[in-house]
C-alpha cells in the first residue's frame, strides 16, 4: 500500500511510488468534509474554526470539519452533545443548493476523464479509468492526481483518492489518508493489507453482523481468509460467501453509471418521542407511500427494505430484510417495514422513524406470487390508484388511513 498527502506547511504533494501504479484503474473519490469545506470556502473567517453543518431544535451534525473532529465531533451526533464537546463550535445551517452545484461541478470534471463515473452520494463517486492512457496519454494515477489538483484550484475544496483494482479496495484506500490523500492498494498486497483488519472494516458490516461473526470465532479478516468458504456458509449462510470474498480482497461489482442512486428513503423526526404502535405504524405508512412515490418517479425498484429508528437517547437502530422480488410498491414496503417494526415495539420511545429501499435496479412489471394471488391484485390496485392521482391529485385518491391522518394533521395545526 502506498499513499501521499499534501504537506500542511509547504503544500507540496510527495510522489506516490507503487509497483502496480500504472496498471490500476478503479478509483474512489471522496470529498473531504464536503458540506463544511464548502462553507469554509465561502466564508474565509471560518477557515481556522471548528465548524459543523446542521442545526434545528432536535438536530444532529450532518458534517463536521477536521478541526471539529479533533474535539470528538462526528456526523450524526446530536448537536447538543457536539456543542458540549466543543463550545467554540460554529454551527452553520445546510445550504443544499450550494452543495448540489459543487457536486455537479466535480462530477463534470470526472466525466471529462471517463464516461464510467458512478456517483454513490453527493460527495463521492467511483471511476473506471480503463483505457485512460490511450485517451489522455497518461496512466489513471497521473490523471487522478491532476483531477485532485484541479478540483482544489477550480472549486476550492479538497478530495481524497483511492486507487485499486476493484471498488471495495478503492473505497478502502480513499479513507486511509484524509484529507487530500492519495492511497493505492495493489493486487499483490491486498490479502496482507486486509489480514489484520477487524470484521467491520468491510463496508456494510454493522455492529449486529460484527457481533455475530465474532461469536463464531472470527475477529479479523485474516481469520476469514484462512477459513473454508463452505464452513463459513454453514455458520453464516450467504453472508459467509460475501465476507470470505471481501476478506480476500475480491470485489465483483463494476462501476455502473446507471446505478448512481444507492437508496431511496424517507424519514421523519417526531416533535415528541413516540412509543405507541399505532402512531409509529401511521408514520411508517406515510413514509412508505412517500418512498414508493420517489421510486416510481425515477423508475427504480429495490430488493432490500430497511427500517430506521432513532431512540430518545439518540441510538440508531437499522433493521433490513431482502425481498424475493424487488419492489417499488408502497403496500409491500409498508408490510415489510411493519414486520420489522413489530420486533422493536417494547416500550422504547423513538424520536425518528424512516423506511428505505436499496439494492436498486430498473423497475420491471409486477410479478404475481403464485402462492398468494392477492399480491398481484394489490399491485394492480396500487397502479390504478397511481394513475388516478396523476389525473385528479392526491387529495382525491387516498386510503382510509390517509384520510384519518390528514384530519389529525389539520386538527393539530388548528390547536397550534
Amino acid at each position: 500500500m502506498s499513499s501521499a498527502s499534501t504537506c500542511a506547511k509547504c503544500r507540496i504533494t510527495p510522489t506516490v511510488i507503487h509497483p502496480e501504479l500504472a496498471s490500476l484503474s478503479i478509483a474512489h473519490i471522496d470529498c473531504d468534509a464536503f458540506f463544511a469545506a464548502i462553507e469554509k470556502r465561502d466564508a474565509p473567517e471560518l477557515r481556522s474554526k471548528p465548524v459543523a453543518i446542521g442545526g434545528g431544535k432536535r438536530g444532529v451534525v450532518a458534517t463536521a470539519c477536521y478541526t471539529a473532529r479533533l474535539f470528538g465531533v462526528r456526523s450524526a451526533m446530536p448537536m447538543f452533545k457536539a456543542l458540549k464537546l466543543c463550545p467554540e463550535l460554529v454551527v452553520v445551517k445546510p445550504n443544499s443548493e450550494k452543495y448540489t452545484t459543487a457536486s455537479r461541478q466535480i462530477k463534470s470534471k470526472m466525466s471529462e476523464l471517463t464516461p464510467l463515473v458512478q456517483s454513490v452520494s453527493i460527495d463521492e463517486a467511483y471511476l473506471d479509468l480503463s483505457g485512460t492512457e490511450n485517451l489522455h496519454g497518461h496512466c489513471p494515477a497521473v490523471m487522478l492526481s491532476r483531477l485532485q489538483n484541479d478540483i482544489q484550484s477550480d472549486i476550492g475544496i479538497t478530495v481524497s483518492v483511492g486507487l485499486s483494482f476493484n471498488r471495495f479496495l478503492a473505497k478502502s484506500a480513499s479513507e486511509l489518508d484524509k484529507p487530500k490523500g492519495f492511497a493505492v492498494i495493489g493486487q499483490s498486497e491486498a490479502k496482507t493489507f486486509l489480514s489484520d483488519k477487524p470484521i467491520d472494516f468491510i463496508h456494510g458490516v454493522g455492529p449486529a453482523l460484527t457481533k455475530k461473526v465474532n461469536a463464531k470465532g472470527f475477529h479479523t479478516l485474516g481469520d476469514l481468509q484462512i477459513s473454508d468458504k463452505r464452513h463459513l456458509i454453514s455458520l453464516l449462510g450467504e453472508a459467509g460467501v460475501w465476507l470470505h470474498d471481501r476478506a480476500n480482497g475480491i470485489g465483483r461489482r463494476r462501476v455502473d453509471p446507471s446505478s448512481d442512486r444507492k437508496t431511496i428513503s424517507s424519514e421523519t423526526t417526531f416533535n415528541t418521542d413516540q412509543s405507541e404502535k399505532s402512531v409509529l405504524e401511521d408514520q411508517l405508512w406515510y413514509l412508505s407511500e412517500k418512498t414508493a412515490f420517489r421510486a416510481k418517479d425515477v423508475n427504480l425498484q429495490g430488493a432490500v427494505v430497511t427500517l430506521k429508528l432513532k431512540t430518545a437517547d439518540f441510538k440508531t437502530r437499522t433493521r433490513r430484510v431482502s425481498l424475493q422480488t424487488a419492489t417499488q410498491l408502497s403496500h409491500i414496503i409498508f408490510q415489510t417495514g411493519q414486520q420489522l417494526l413489530a420486533r422493536e415495539i417494547d416500550g422504547t420511545k423513538f424520536r425518528l422513524i424512516g423506511i428505505g429501499l436499496s439494492e436498486l435496479e430498473p423497475a420491471t412489471a409486477d410479478i404475481g406470487d403464485l402462492l398468494d394471488p392477492a399480491t398481484l391484485k394489490k399491485a394492480k390496485a396500487e397502479r390504478a390508484a397511481d394513475k388516478a392521482r396523476q389525473k385528479f391529485g392526491n387529495e382525491f385518491v387516498t386510503s382510509g388511513r390517509g384520510i384519518r391522518l390528514k384530519a389529525e394533521r389539520e386538527k393539530s395545526k388548528r390547536q397550534t
